[in-house]
């Protein structure tokens, strides 16, 4: 997410700088084993990792179209460009960065942001990281903030020890695409006892029509570290479907602690199919935090396998559906361990005939006595056309534990319009100041800057949102 005065995601939708004419390589539309192949000799990777493509194809050929969720008839395999490299190298100094992408992304505030208020930043074009720094206070205690590209060169064994292990190819379609043509993402580790106490960011921007990002991102959190991530995407206005289809994998270990946050802008014509797991050793603690506006459709669920003792999860989700929008949104929470806890908040708010769903599941096996869960689904619809549905789905196979769930659905009443107007507010400002009172509660665990940007975000998909 970049940070801006004057200026933001919400501001920047076009990209112009940036022509097709200017990348290195850009593969033929259509997905094919010479496709991925090429992929991996442009990558120089080894051998083990091109049989995991290949692998992942096949599953990928045989697995079919979800036919649940959200609307997926638009997307074309056939049409879609499946590697696009923007630049020659990847850059740690700003200054060598090309003009025309360090203007694409100097208009998003990148680069303020970095000074600011982060220990480290990735910024991927398309199928690349172009540009990537990680501040010396915390590379001397070796910490790792890699490309994932860069990670598996790095640190090979470490990549393929954990490469599928909690997101195998065979998960869904889309996973299985991924792992089969992934290009860019993070690579993360921080060592025991480590705590990184400013965010790391990567930012992820499709600018090319017709095309997929498909970063991997994978991140370790070892014995009592703690980090906090943050992904900001975006993407212009085009006009044909693009894809984005990533996967992310955190293995958070006994006694540490990761925030994954994710503040999504991208623009409405991107199919946004994302999966994304942490696994949960004892004692430690994983929190997704995921803002989703634009896109065409959405799917996306984090998940938390909490399989130590006393391990902790929560998945705090906030969904903005606007007119030809679907967001299909919720959270996982498999409990394997006794004694832990889960806790999923998702909040929805569906406008001009959009429609957000709630799909959650809750599982809670044998061995995990005395844990508990908690969910809380609210729905907030801004006029008659809207929608909102709840998919919830508990399993439960253990008697001592407790499980909650809560819902509700409301729409902004005419009583406290009446009452905010009364006070010299315009009816535009009212709906604004109740829509932020009803995601306070998710936009206080982000850090300050972030949340006044998600406040900005938020204002600006409601402008123009009466009548």
């Amino acid at each position: 997410m970049a940070i801006r005065n004057g200026a933001s995601m919400a501001g920047y939708k076009h990209g112009d700088s940036f022509s097709t004419a200017d990348y290195k390589h850009i593969s033929k539309p259509g997905l094919s084993e010479r496709v991925i192949r090429e992929i991996s000799a442009f990558k120089d990777e080894p051998e083990w990792m091109l049989q995991q493509r290949l692998k992942a194809y096949e599953i990928f050929k045989s697995k079919p179209m979800p036919k649940w969720g959200v609307d997926l008839s638009g997307i074309d395999f056939n049409k879609i460009r499946y590697y696009l490299k923007p630049t020659e190298d990847q850059f740690s100094s700003w200054q060598d960065v090309p003009p025309e992408v360090k203007e694409t992304f100097d208009k998003l505030g990148i680069l303020e942001a970095e000074q600011k208020v982060l220990a480290g930043v990735k910024t991927q074009l398309d199928s690349e990281v172009v540009y990537g720094s990680l501040k010396n206070a915390w590379s001397k205690y070796g910490v790792e903030f890699l490309s994932m590209d860069e990670g598996l060169k790095k640190h090979p064994e470490l990549v393929k020890e954990y490469f599928n292990k909690i997101v195998p190819a065979a998960d869904n379609k889309f996973a299985a695409l991924n792992a089969a043509v992934w290009s860019g993402g993070s690579f993360v580790y921080v060592p025991p006892g480590v705590d990184v106490k400013l965010p790391l960011q990567a930012y992820f921007r499709i600018n090319a029509q017709s095309s997929g990002q498909f970063e991997r991102t994978m991140i370790i959190v070892d014995e009592g570290a703690k980090v906090h991530y943050i992904e900001g995407c975006t993407a212009p206005n085009f006009s044909a479907n693009s894809l984005h289809s990533g996967v992310i994998e955190i293995f958070v270990k006994k006694g540490a602690q990761c925030q994954y946050t994710t503040v999504q802008n991208w623009y409405k014509n991107i199919y946004n199919l994302v999966t994304q797991r942490a696994y949960v050793e004892e004692a430690g603690k994983m929190v997704w935090t995921d803002f989703n506006m634009g896109s065409k459709a959405t799917m996306k669920y984090p998940s938390v396998v909490l399989a130590g003792k006393g391990a902790k999860g929560e998945v705090l989700s906030m969904a903005l559906a606007g007119a030809d929008q679907h967001q299909d949104t919720g959270a996982k929470a498999i409990h394997l361990a006794p004694y832990t806890s889960s806790t999923i908040i998702s909040k929805s708010i569906s406008k001009g005939g959009g429609r957000s769903s709630y799909r959650g599941l809750v599982s809670i096996g044998p061995k995990a006595h005395h844990s508990k869960n908690t969910v809380v689904c609210d729905a907030l619809l801004l006029d008659p056309e809207s929608r909102s549905d709840t998919y919830p789905v508990d399993k439960v196979f253990n008697s001592q534990v407790e499980v909650q769930h809560e819902a509700t659905v409301s729409k902004i009443g005419d009583d406290q319009l009446f009452y905010l107007m009364s006070r010299g507010i315009s009816e535009e400002d009212a709906r604004k100041m109740i829509v932020n009172g009803f995601i306070e509660d998710l936009v206080k665990k982000l850090p300050l800057e972030y949340a006044v940007e998600m406040n900005r975000l938020i204002d600006h998909e409601m402008e123009g949102s009466i009548g």
